[in-house]
């Protein structure tokens, strides 16, 4: 198993997830990933023949052994192949195939996890949404899991974190290059009180589409995804579909038709989303009470 998860550390380094997926489709138990060929390599996974001798030369040489080393004496790694591994990760589709952690490993284990999502420009009157029916489950040991962006993910977080609850941030970078720099503060206080995750290396500097990609671990993670706010049009909803496509429940916070900010909220009403004007409408829906 440590040869086996070795493997998939290594290699997750070296090619993409979807590539990656393709050769365990081929090769679940990455033994005979050591007996190929560069060609066979190339042919299988659509790759130069650059890349494919890239990796021969990694595998067969120990390449990144030393990379691999090196996070494990600094940040927790989670495979799929881990009994740590959340099961309601392995669930969903394309499930990240490596974790890097940092704080408490055991909140991937928590059976109370509930996404909090919404705008990075979050109205006057948000942090009382968030009071009103984010207190109680906090209070209840429901776990917070969120992103650590701009507005509500960061009020989330830090409501959690003023309770002495547990809090979750899913980054969509490597822990070295923490975005936004501002929010810098913000996680190593999670990692000191709660659990900081990506499913990108630590040298990986964020990109545009990565965000969108963490998403679906954020809604992953949890039993249901709750909307604070969100404009019609709002990255938030990207969550908002993965966390359908998952089977998760969906819930949003209404408010006033003249506020730009809860347009998406009542699309989502509108569209089968539970209605929420306090914790009790969350929790009655949800497992693990």
């Amino acid at each position: 198993m440590k040869k086996k998860r070795n493997t998939l550390i290594k290699l997750s380094l070296l090619l993409t997830r979807k590539k990656l997926y393709r050769l365990l489709q081929y090769d679940v138990t990455l033994e005979k990933v050591y007996t190929f060929t560069s060609t066979q390599l190339e042919h299988l996974l659509h790759i130069s023949s650059e890349k494919a001798s890239s990796i021969i030369h990694a595998l067969q040489y120990d390449i990144d052994d030393a990379t691999i080393q090196y996070t494990h004496k600094n940040y927790y790694i989670v495979t799929i192949f881990d009994s740590m591994y959340p099961q309601s990760l392995k669930d969903i589709p394309d499930a990240p195939l490596v974790l890097y952690c940092l704080g408490d490993l055991s909140l991937l284990q928590h059976n109370r996890l509930i996404s909090v999502i919404g705008t990075r420009k979050p109205t006057a009157t948000a942090p009382q949404k968030l009071l009103k029916v984010v207190s109680p489950l906090i209070e209840e040991n429901w776990a917070i899991v969120s992103g650590m962006a701009y507005g509500i993910d960061s009020l989330a977080h830090q409501l959690a974190l003023h309770m002495q609850g547990k809090t979750i941030a899913v980054l969509g970078s490597g822990f070295r290059h923490i975005y936004p720099k501002e929010h810098i503060p913000l996680f190593w206080n999670i990692v000191e009180n709660g659990l900081v995750l990506s499913e990108y290396p630590p040298n990986v500097r964020p990109k545009k589409y990565q965000f969108p990609e963490r998403n679906r671990i954020i809604s992953g993670l949890s039993y249901g995804t709750l909307v604070i706010e969100a404009k019609e049009k709002s990255g938030t909803l990207i969550t908002v579909d993965q966390a359908l496509e998952q089977g998760k429940e969906v819930f949003a916070i209404p408010d006033s038709l003249f506020i730009e900010e809860a347009a998406g909220c009542l699309k989502l009403i509108d569209q089968g989303a539970k209605l929420v004007t306090n914790a009790e409408d969350i929790i009655e829906n949800l497992p693990g009470k």
